[in-house]
């Protein structure tokens, strides 16, 4: 009984929040088969290590934590750095920019989402989490393991090269990363 009653708690446990991992994920590694398989890995984790759980934070808290820490565990591999020399000779040899992309890419929402994965891992990570995720300031110092001054800086850093990025773009800056 008590096996079927975890099954049950960890399939609820993906339904609620594995999109929400994956779109994590995806900020981090810019990849969705990548994103995929990060989620899926920190659902096996999680629940081989049950047992582990302390209880001192949320599941929702533990599941980012855990998918932060994969993230940068596969940014640091091997696999990322020869995927991503793979991906930039690929991009240096073929022709992207049809019509159809040109057009996609003046949606505001999307160059937004595109300046934001620019940014560099320790600005993205805290963008993401306070604005797309919806955390407080202290919930992501304890996510990212940092002060809350750190998160507070690195949030006004990161605001400071949207805005610089948008500026350098001759597109005005929205509303959204005003403060």
């Amino acid at each position: 009984m008590k096996d079927r009653t975890e099954d049950l708690f960890f399939e609820e446990l993906i339904r609620t929040y594995g999109e929400e991992l994956l779109r994590l994920a995806f900020t981090y590694v810019k990849n969705r088969t990548v994103a995929e398989d990060v989620v899926q890995e920190v659902f096996v984790k999680a629940f081989e290590k049950r047992k582990d759980f302390r209880g001192e934070a949320t599941y929702r808290t533990y599941l980012y934590r855990m998918t932060i820490n994969q993230c940068h565990d596969y940014l640091r591999s091997w696999a990322y750095k020869n995927t991503r020399v793979s991906m930039m000779l690929h991009t240096m040899f073929s022709s992207s920019n049809t019509t159809e992309t040109s057009v996609i890419q003046k949606n505001d929402n999307i160059m937004i989402g595109n300046a934001v994965l620019q940014l560099p891992t320790k600005y993205r990570e805290v963008i993401v989490l306070y604005y797309y995720k919806g955390f407080q300031i202290d919930e992501i110092a304890e996510l990212i393991d940092c002060s809350v001054n750190t998160v507070k800086t690195r949030l006004r850093r990161g605001r400071e090269q949207l805005k610089n990025h948008f500026t350098l773009e001759g597109e005005h800056f929205h509303e959204r990363f005003s403060n």
